[in-house]
C-alpha cells in the first residue's frame, strides 16, 4: 500500500513539473514573438515603416518621414496596442500618442480607385496628384465603354466639408479637367466611370487647353505605350509665382463656386516609360492654364523633373534610383 502511494505521489509530482516546464517554455516563445512584432512595428524608417503595411512604391511622397506622419502614427498606435494586448508589463503609451491622443486635424488623403490613384487636397479641392500606370493592353479600344454614359459626380469618400460640387463649376467659363485622363481607363466601363469623381477633377481654361494643347499631351502619353512596355504617368495641379508690378513675387490664383475651388496656374506631368528589357525614359512637363497655341511643340513645355519636385512639394518615383534611368526629356541622364 505504502509502495503504490509513493508512486502515485511520484506521478504526480512529475505532471506537476512537467505543466510547469510547459507554461514556462510557453510564456518564452509569446515574449519572444511580441518582441519580434515590436521590433518590426517601431523600425518606422522611410524604406521600412511596418511590417504589415505595405508601401506602395512609385507614388510621390511628401518629403521625408516625420515624427508626426501618418506613417508614425499607425507605427506608435500599433506599437500602444501590442503593449497593451501582449506584453505581460503595461508599457507607458509614447509621447507623440500622448499628444495626439484625439486624433490628428489633417494629413494628406490618398485614396485608390480600381485603375489609378490619387492624393486630394481638401483646402483646394482639386488633386495633389493622380498616378496611373498605363499598357497597350489597357488601352485596347472596348466597344462596350461608353463615356457618354458617364456623369461628373460628387465623390462621397471626401468629407462633406472639403468637396466641391459640380455646382462649383457652373457657370465658371472653365472646363472639368480630369487629371486621370478618361481615355486612359478603358478597360472597362466602371475604370472611365471613377475618372469623372471630381475629386480628379481641377478646373482647366477649356479652348485652347484642355480640350487642345493638354488633351494632345494625353493622347502623346498614351502613344507612348506603342513603344514601352510600361508606362507610369503622374499628374496634377501647380500654383506658380509670377512677378508683380511691384517687382515682389506673388502666388496668385482664381478660385471659383461656393466652395472656393482653386483654378491652378499651371499643370504638371511626369512620366517614367520602360522599355521590354527594363531601360526606363523619364519625360517631364509644365503647362499653363491657358489657352495655347495648337501648333506649339510639346517639347516647348519639357522642364528637368526636379524643377517640378521642388514647386509641388513632391518627390517623384523616389523608389526609383535616378541613375537607373537613361534618358530625361529626350536627352541621355548624366545621372547614369
Amino acid at each position: 500500500m505504502t509502495v503504490k502511494l509513493t508512486l502515485q505521489v511520484i506521478s504526480l509530482t512529475g505532471v506537476g513539473v512537467g505543466g510547469w516546464f510547459s507554461g514556462i517554455l510557453t510564456e518564452r516563445w509569446k515574449q519572444r514573438q511580441t518582441t519580434c512584432e515590436c521590433q518590426c512595428i517601431n523600425e518606422n524608417t522611410e524604406d521600412d515603416l511596418l511590417c504589415k503595411i505595405k508601401r506602395m512604391p512609385g507614388l510621390p511622397i511628401f518629403g521625408t518621414v516625420s515624427a508626426a506622419s501618418p506613417e508614425n502614427k499607425l507605427s506608435v498606435l500599433e506599437n500602444d496596442f501590442v503593449s497593451r494586448e501582449s506584453s505581460p508589463v503595461p508599457r507607458k503609451p509614447s509621447r507623440v500618442s500622448q499628444i495626439m491622443k484625439y486624433g490628428f486635424p489633417g494629413i494628406d488623403t490618398v485614396r485608390s480607385f480600381d485603375d489609378y490613384v490619387l492624393s486630394y487636397d481638401r483646402r483646394n479641392r482639386v488633386p495633389h496628384w493622380v498616378f496611373e500606370h498605363l499598357t497597350k493592353e489597357t488601352l485596347v479600344y472596348n466597344e462596350f465603354v461608353d463615356r457618354s454614359k458617364c456623369e461628373f459626380a460628387e465623390d462621397t469618400s471626401v468629407h462633406p466639408y472639403f468637396r466641391s460640387v459640380n455646382s462649383d463649376y457652373r457657370g465658371t467659363g472653365f472646363d472639368r479637367g480630369h487629371m486621370a485622363a478618361a481615355g486612359n481607363h478603358r478597360v472597362c466601363q466602371k475604370h472611365v466611370d471613377q475618372t469623372f469623381f471630381l475629386s480628379n477633377i481641377a478646373p482647366q481654361v477649356g479652348v485652347g487647353f484642355n480640350r487642345h494643347s493638354w488633351n494632345r499631351l494625353e493622347k502623346y502619353v498614351r502613344k507612348m505605350t506603342k513603344t514601352y512596355k510600361n508606362v507610369y504617368v503622374c499628374t496634377g495641379p501647380l500654383f506658380l509665382p509670377r512677378k508683380d508690378t511691384d517687382g515682389k513675387m506673388y502666388v496668385r490664383y482664381q478660385v471659383i463656386g461656393a466652395n472656393s475651388v482653386a483654378v491652378p496656374t499651371h499643370f504638371f506631368k511626369v512620366v517614367v516609360a520602360e522599355t521590354d528589357d527594363y531601360k526606363l525614359d523619364m519625360e517631364a512637363y509644365v503647362m499653363p492654364n491657358q489657352a495655347i497655341d495648337d501648333n506649339t511643340p510639346l517639347t516647348v513645355f519639357q522642364v528637368p523633373p526636379e524643377s517640378i519636385e521642388r514647386s509641388a512639394g513632391l518627390l517623384f518615383f523616389d523608389q526609383l534610383s535616378k541613375d537607373k534611368i537613361r534618358k530625361i526629356n529626350g536627352r541621355k541622364s548624366t545621372m547614369v
